[in-house]
């Protein structure tokens, strides 16, 4: 099988998400070409180089709509002869257009791709789409749905964690991402934001918030208690499918569940041949992708079965793997995974997360694979593994290898 090759990933800086944001006037297809240019760009490719677009974005409503990845080719500075592909496996969307992408040049089908995402929640709210699982009684009811937020609470009651864990762990990723930043870790991947005149709106990560301790998180209202225990009462619903559950224990607040922020996000992968004939290098190889299929209710539990499946397909252990990007959809998410491997949390996130930057949901896929590529790299390590978990009960997860 042809080997599929990162050459390069970057990334828009990460946007408040909402009206006093940064990015709030820029829209979806033009933080869309602003990345596909940047890609052309840094490698100097031609405008008809790569076989197809593939875009993950999550509420494909408004101006996210229709088929965003096509509009945004014609929105760059790409040919009009590249088509485009919008796919949505929710939170794993960007990562599912790399691991497809990836697939197809595996299969043949192309020397080289460029996949990645989007997300504007400050322009599209989340939700604003209906989707049928949420809404739909006769799917909603006969699979005992709830809301992220409290599946969130319910892996914390199911598995032991306090809200001064949660806390913990997010302490840790403000820190973490403080110093990322402090240390140009992301600047080999960072591509700014520019308004019409070329002068810049935004080059920095703005959701974050440094110096965050344990007790300004202590004084932070249980963001689903409310909606849980009273209307429309979900934790008697949750109770209904996990009776031994004597009650839901809500740790999740604003400071330790992800941001809520616009961001996007590339990577450019092709075969041996494609790298040759542009003189690029390549950077990793993707050497195993892998999504699944799990309980909808507790819903976010999806990065520990993705793992599982991974590792027995590509016949590796959990110790083989030097460093682990698990999104920090919510901290239970990441508490719930080191757990479940007993891996060393030094190893996880080393630059910090969504509690701290923020899950531009449609791109927060590609941004992980882009990290985690850069941090093998700064640490001179060889194998990662980058995995997330979806909504509606999915997981998803990609091993890369240096070369």
């Amino acid at each position: 099988m042809t080997e599929a090759y990162i050459y390069d990933a970057v990334r828009t800086p990460r946007g408040k998400g909402r009206k006093d944001g940064a990015l709030h006037e820029v829209t979806s297809v033009r933080l869309s070409a602003t990345v596909l240019n940047a890609l052309k760009s840094r490698n100097g490719l031609d405008g008809h180089a790569v076989e197809d677009v593939i875009w993950g974005n999550v509420t494909q409503v408004k101006e996210q709509g229709g088929c965003l990845a096509r509009t945004a080719v014609l929105a760059s500075d790409l040919d009009e002869s590249i088509p485009g592909l919008a796919i949505n496996r929710f939170c794993a969307s960007g990562m599912e257009a790399v691991n497809l992408a990836a697939n197809q040049v595996r299969g043949g089908a192309g020397e080289a791709y460029i996949a990645g995402g989007v997300e504007m929640m400050g322009r599209v709210a989340m939700g604003s789409d209906g989707a049928a699982v949420a809404v739909d009684p006769t799917v909603a009811m006969e699979h005992y749905f709830v809301p992220q937020g409290i599946s969130a609470d319910i892996i914390a009651t199911e598995y032991g964690f306090t809200r001064d864990m949660a806390d913990a762990l997010a302490v840790e990723s403000q820190n973490r991402a403080a110093a990322a930043w402090a240390d140009n870790r992301f600047e080999k991947s960072i591509v700014p934001v520019t308004d019409v005149n070329g002068l810049t709106i935004l080059d920095n990560d703005e959701y974050m918030r440094p110096g965050t301790d344990m007790q300004a998180l202590g004084s932070l209202k249980a963001s689903f208690a409310e909606m849980g225990e009273v209307m429309p009462g979900f934790d008697k619903i949750a109770m209904m499918k996990y009776p031994h559950l004597d009650k839901i224990n809500h740790i999740h607040h604003a400071g330790n569940s992800s941001g809520i922020v616009d961001g996007s996000a590339g990577v450019l992968i092709g075969n041996a041949e494609f790298g040759k004939k542009y003189g690029l290098k390549p950077r990793a190889r993707i050497r195993q992708t892998c999504k699944i299929g799990t309980d909808p209710t507790i819903m976010l539990t999806g990065p520990v079965p993705a793992t599982q499946k991974i590792l027995a397909d590509s016949g590796m252990a959990i110790s083989d793997i030097d460093l682990f990007e698990v999104n920090e959809a919510f901290a239970s998410v990441v508490l719930r995974f080191q757990q479940a491997f007993d891996v060393d949390p030094s190893l996880v996130n080393v630059n910090g997360g969504s509690i701290a930057m923020g899950h531009p949901l449609g791109a927060t896929g590609a941004i992980i694979i882009g990290t985690l590529l850069d941090e093998l790299e700064r640490s001179d390590k060889e194998v990662g593994l980058a995995t997330l978990c979806i909504a509606s009960g999915m997981g998803a997860a990609t091993i890369i290898e240096r070369v």
